[in-house]
Order: C-alpha cells, then sequence, then structure tokens
C-alpha cells in the first residue's frame, strides 16, 4: 500500500499553493491539513507543529513517517518519487532552466513580501500599510522583469519550459495571485500573462487555486 500524503497548508500561502499544484499535475491523493497563519498569533507558532516543523513555515508534508519541508524541495522529491508527469524537464539544461526561474521566485522574491517580514515591518518598525505595500511592489517588479527577460532568453513553449507545466510554472502562478493581492500591475509582463493563461486552463492549477480551498473564507 502507498503510503498517504498529509499537507500541512494555509490557502493563500503561495508556498503551499506550489505544492498543491506539484501534487494535483501528478494526479496525487492528499490530505489537507489547514494552519491558519494569522489567528491567535499563528497556528503555526503552536508547540505541535513547531515539533513538526522547526521553521514554523508551510507547507509541510508528510509522506507516510517522512516530514518534509521547503516547497521547492517537496516537489523535486515527488517528482523523484512519483516519476509519471514529471515536473522537471528531462535534459540537464533544461532542469537547470526550470530550477533557475522557481528559485527566482522562491528565493529571491516570495522572502521578502513574506507574511513573517511584512509584520516584523509593522510591528517592529511600524511602517503603515502603503509604505509596506511598496516595499512588496519593489522587489516582485524587480524579480517578475528579470523573470521575463529570461523567458524571452531562453525561448518558450506554452508553459515556461516547453509545452507542460514544470516546477517553473508551479513557482510563478502562486506569485501572481500574490501580487496581484497588492495591487502590483502585471501589464509590463506580456510572456508571463500568456503562460498564466495557459496554466489557468488546466484543472489541475484551478483545484490548487487559493479560493478552492476548504480554509478559504467565503467569498
Amino acid at each position: 500500500m502507498t503510503a498517504a500524503l498529509t499537507l500541512h497548508t494555509y490557502w493563500r500561502s503561495s508556498a503551499a499553493y506550489r505544492v498543491r499544484i506539484a501534487l494535483h499535475l501528478k494526479g496525487l491523493a492528499f490530505d489537507s491539513v489547514p494552519v491558519h497563519l494569522v489567528r491567535g498569533g499563528g497556528e503555526q507558532r503552536l508547540p505541535a507543529f513547531a515539533a513538526r516543523n522547526p521553521q514554523r513555515l508551510v507547507p509541510t508534508l508528510q509522506h507516510g513517517d517522512a516530514v518534509l519541508t521547503q516547497s521547492l524541495a517537496i516537489i523535486e522529491y515527488l517528482d523523484e518519487t512519483f516519476p509519471d508527469v514529471p515536473l522537471l524537464p528531462r535534459d540537464a539544461l533544461s532542469r537547470q532552466r526550470g530550477r533557475a526561474l522557481a528559485q527566482l521566485i522562491a528565493c529571491d522574491i516570495h522572502p521578502l513580501g513574506n507574511l513573517r517580514v511584512l509584520q516584523y515591518l509593522e510591528h517592529e518598525f511600524q511602517l503603515p500599510p502603503d509604505a509596506r505595500t511598496r516595499w512588496i511592489a519593489r522587489w516582485v517588479q524587480e524579480g517578475l522583469a528579470a523573470f521575463e527577460a529570461l523567458l524571452v532568453q531562453h525561448g518558450i513553449g506554452d508553459f515556461c519550459i516547453g509545452d507542460a507545466p514544470t516546477i517553473a510554472d508551479c513557482a510563478l502562478v502562486p506569485q501572481l495571485y500574490n501580487a496581484r493581492r497588492f495591487g502590483i500591475d502585471l501589464a509590463p509582463y506580456p510572456v508571463i500573462r500568456r503562460i498564466e493563461v495557459a496554466c489557468a486552463a488546466s484543472p489541475a492549477f484551478d483545484a490548487a487555486a487559493p479560493e478552492r480551498q476548504a480554509d478559504a473564507p467565503p467569498a
């Protein structure tokens, strides 16, 4: 019997969103355990969750007795463990490009606008909401401009790398959702927006969307 997959997630977490996309693309059944990142100071800070993931972050994926952390590492684990519907291209150069694009999002853009960073800016430096929004926009716009340029430089198909979704698309779509939350204009990135349209046509991306999650607030 295949070990069960359980994803500790939060509906609006872009990192958890990446892993949900990967799970759905691979057609893997999994149980979702919501972890509310704001209520009561954040359920990720509770001792039981901290014992599972000392970073106190989502996503955390349990596969049987194994506890997996860090969204991109989780996606690569899923690709190695469940190789059907690969999320990393077959050739080494394309794999490098896919990883580089995903890391551009996950390492260079996302951390600077993450919840704990924004909370620190608010509480430690008393930055008002408009200043925090400008902070986010600064890094998102710079990062997406580089992402767009790399897509043009490398040449693309329907998706970031070729004609099927990869780890890069799993990272990109949640970042675009996050950008829109903060009112960032995506018009300067036509290639990115074209890829987003292709992703939106996939049932896997739709199933992973924040508003589709059981812990999302009513519309």
